[in-house]
């Protein structure tokens, strides 16, 4: 099973402890952070979208043209555009990177983000609406041959597109969302499925989800891989690592204090965040290491729980949940250019080795 290590970037530098500052699109920041990302060994890097940043298309045709071989993992809503204009976008993007993308479809986080660009479906629909859409969109990535298409949301005659994305069959499919709309959609479509850090039960119910809902779609459990998203709070002894974590908790329980959140929700009412939240319910920490400290005091708007510990104890705790079948493991650092290097310079390697390990085992038993 294939691994990627992706970690995030933005159009400036910024997080919940950082405040974020420069210009709206600051180049140079950018520049400096995927450089610095790319030495250290990450694979790619998601780059998020909302209703209030910048274009964020334009913001990874920068990033490839600054880098040799990193990835994007390019956020894409679904319902903001035709899906024939979609694909000709991302394999225009694919194309000019040569094969670096993947895209990472966001049904909507929150219903305030989503009106803001005039979206005011309710969130089964948008599923709905969602499932339509890349069924389009890969048709018009696949086909050779101008075609038609009249569905509830989307109807298309001679529908066509000369550019054709430079990775065959077509650009994988990450996939987000937690609720049964969404793993419905997922089993039909994605290529990955991503999940926040979720305890290892939690993560282990949402991977069996996903693989039932695939296999109900005619595909095999193994035709969909998994990402786990967190966060990582590295230090060179577990007791600097925990005091470290004290005080990022502290800076985002003050940066809260000030801020509705990057949805625009206190507290954000979709599925994935309400299962972090019910998770920290269960205590700060849980299985090896997982802290739950910061999704209970943000609200859990995004990938907010965290691994702490050294750089050995953090992947040992990564490696467990490439055991319960998650294979790309994305971090967005509170310190975002430092967390990114620490993240790939002192853990990469060792989960890496690990999972070496696993899989010589798993040849030599055979």
């Amino acid at each position: 099973m294939s691994s990627e290590f992706i970690g995030h970037t933005s159009n400036r530098e910024g997080s919940d402890i950082v405040p974020a500052t420069g210009p709206i699109i600051d180049k140079a920041y950018i520049r400096s952070h995927v450089q610095a990302a790319e030495a250290a060994g990450i694979d790619r890097l998601l780059i998020g979208q909302f209703a209030q940043w910048p274009d964020n298309n334009q913001i990874a045709a920068f990033v490839f043209g600054q880098t040799q071989r990193l990835g994007a993992l390019l956020a894409h809503r679904p319902g903001l555009m035709a899906p024939t204009l979609g694909a000709r976008q991302l394999a225009t993007l694919d194309q000019f990177s040569e094969g670096r993308l993947w895209v990472h479809i966001i049904t909507g986080g929150s219903d305030s983000d989503q009106a803001r660009d005039g979206d005011f479906e309710d969130h089964d629909t948008r599923y709905a609406r969602t499932d339509e859409y890349l069924s389009v969109l890969k048709k018009t990535w696949e086909s050779d041959e101008p075609f038609d298409h009249e569905g509830r949301f989307y109807k298309f005659k001679g529908a066509f597109s000369q550019v054709k994305p430079y990775q065959k069959p077509r650009i994988p499919i990450s996939f987000g969302g937690s609720s049964d709309a969404a793993i419905a959609v997922a089993g039909k479509h994605a290529d990955i499925y991503a999940l926040w850090g979720e305890p290892l039960d939690g993560a282990k119910e949402t991977i069996a989800k996903v693989r039932a809902a695939a296999i109900a779609n005619g595909r095999s459990a193994s035709d969909v891989r998994f990402t786990l998203a967190f966060r990582t709070v590295v230090a060179e002894t577990e007791h600097a690592a925990w005091a470290k974590a004290g005080d990022i908790l502290e800076k985002v329980k003050s940066q809260v204090a000030r801020s509705a959140g990057g949805n625009g929700e206190k507290l954000p009412s979709n599925a994935g965040s309400v299962r972090l939240r019910e998770a920290a319910k269960r205590g700060k920490v849980l299985d090896k290491r997982l802290w739950t400290e910061v999704a209970e005091a943000s609200g859990a708007g995004g990938n907010s729980t965290a691994l702490v510990g050294t750089p050995e104890q953090v992947a040992d705790a990564i490696l467990d949940y490439y055991d319960a079948g998650v294979s790309n493991f994305l971090v967005r650092g509170f310190y975002p250019t430092e967390d990114t290097v620490t993240y790939g310079r002192d853990v990469v390697p060792l989960v890496k080795a690990g999972i070496a390990e696993r899989e010589a085992r798993k040849v030599a038993a055979e």
